[in-house]
């Protein structure tokens, strides 16, 4: 019986990530000898399994700079992914050469990655007090500050209510 794929599970970013995430087994598979060899093995599937699940993450969301953090994460773990097979190469620590079979599914997934990213709804966004993603000197920024929680003013009001519970019958 095979299960129902989720939305995610059917774009094509996802699917390239499937293929980072297969070709990360067959190569920790080779690296599995030693406790050096194991890390390396360890670190290429723990950052493969991150980009799948922070692409489930973003599709998940629609704050654009909520998925946009998840797009950073999926690139520092790819790149990750990359120096690990990189550095096993270099200390010659497989006996494989697959830098450049992991080169050529990165470039193909960074391809699909960008076009996903320039997908993303830009319109559909809220600040999120990190300044980031809104320039804090522009009209547009100040408008969009006025919706944002404002904790002092939050705040305030359960100070009321702490003054007139402390304050004494006929003071105020």
């Amino acid at each position: 019986m095979s299960r129902r794929l989720e939305k995610w599970e059917k774009i094509p970013v996802y699917r390239k990530a499937q293929e980072l995430f297969d070709l990360a087994e067959i190569i920790a598979d080779a690296l599995k000898e030693d406790e050096m060899k194991e890390h390396l093995a360890v670190q290429m599937l723990s950052n493969a399994a991150l980009v799948q699940a922070k692409i489930a993450g973003a599709e998940g969301g629609g704050l654009y700079s909520l998925r946009m953090q998840n797009a950073v994460l999926i690139k520092l773990a790819v790149q990750d992914m990359f120096n690990a097979v990189s550095f096993a190469s270099m200390v010659e620590i497989n006996e494989e050469d697959y830098v450049d079979l992991m080169r050529e599914k990165v470039d193909e997934f960074r391809i699909v990655f960008n076009e996903w990213i320039r997908g993303f709804d830009k319109t559909y966004d809220i600040p999120d007090n990190w300044a980031i993603r809104f320039d804090t000197s522009t009209p547009e920024q100040e408008k969009l500050e006025d919706l944002m929680f404002d904790e002092d003013r939050f705040f305030e009001d359960f100070d009321d209510e702490d003054d007139e519970e402390n304050s004494e019958p006929g003071e105020e």
